[in-house]
Formats: structure tokens, C-alpha cells, sequence
């Protein structure tokens, strides 16, 4: 039995933090669960390839950790839609330019997007997504 990918990221950042919401509307399957970096589950998680930073959203799914680009493709293919054609589109190109813009984009997010003002509150049939 597979356990459900859970989406970690920075819960300080108004831009990850917009993209849980994100996913919250177009995950209609209600596949992915949330937890955020600086919880206890990601500090419970034991895996070799597990990043020491916050600067990344990081997809656990099927065992594995996707980081940076590939967490950002691997969670359009689970949001449904024109989502999962989105992402083989853009899957297409070279791995170093998606995460080199993935990483243009993380080293200003603070900036541009501002720190979460407050954790919004997971609505009741939202709750046992969110993880610790």
C-alpha cells in the first residue's frame, strides 16, 4: 500500500503558501496532503536524499523526494485538469534551466510574495490533509 504524497513547504512564505491553496482548489481527488518544513513530520522523516533548507517545496511520493522543479510537475500532474498536460510540456525541457528558474524564483520569494501573514485554517473536510 502506497502512502499519500504529502507536499512539504516553507509554512513563513506567502508564495508556498499560495501554492498550497492552489493545490487545495484543483486537487479534486484530494490526493495530496500538506505538512510544512518546520513541523514534526518533516523533522520525523528519515530519508537519504531528505534537503537541510527551507528554500525548497519538496513532494514525498511513492518513497521518493522530489525537489525544485520536479516537485512543482510531479504536483500539476496530481491537480487534474489541463494541469498534468501543463507539466509534460514544460517536463520536456532540461532539468538545469527548470531548476535554475525555480531557483530565481525561491531566492526572491520573500521578497516578492512577503512572509505568511497568518496559517490559514484548514477548512473541516480539509483537516486531515494537514500534517503536523
Amino acid at each position: 500500500m502506497s502512502q499519500a504524497p504529502i507536499l512539504f513547504f516553507d509554512g513563513t512564505c506567502g508564495l508556498c503558501s499560495g501554492v498550497v491553496r492552489w493545490c487545495l482548489r484543483r486537487d479534486r481527488r484530494a490526493v495530496l496532503h500538506f505538512a510544512p518544513l518546520q513541523g514534526a513530520t518533516w523533522a520525523a522523516l528519515v530519508h537519504p536524499d531528505k534537503p537541510s533548507g527551507l528554500d525548497t517545496m519538496v513532494l514525498l511520493a511513492d518513497g521518493a523526494l522530489h525537489v525544485r522543479s520536479d516537485a512543482v510537475l510531479r504536483v500539476a500532474r496530481l491537480a487534474g485538469g489541463a494541469w498534468p498536460l501543463l507539466a509534460a510540456a514544460a517536463g520536456c525541457l532540461p532539468h538545469r534551466p527548470r531548476d535554475a528558474a525555480y531557483d530565481f524564483i525561491a531566492r526572491r520569494r520573500l521578497r516578492w510574495f512577503g512572509a505568511a501573514d497568518a496559517c490559514r485554517l484548514p477548512e473541516i473536510g480539509e483537516r486531515a490533509r494537514f500534517l503536523p
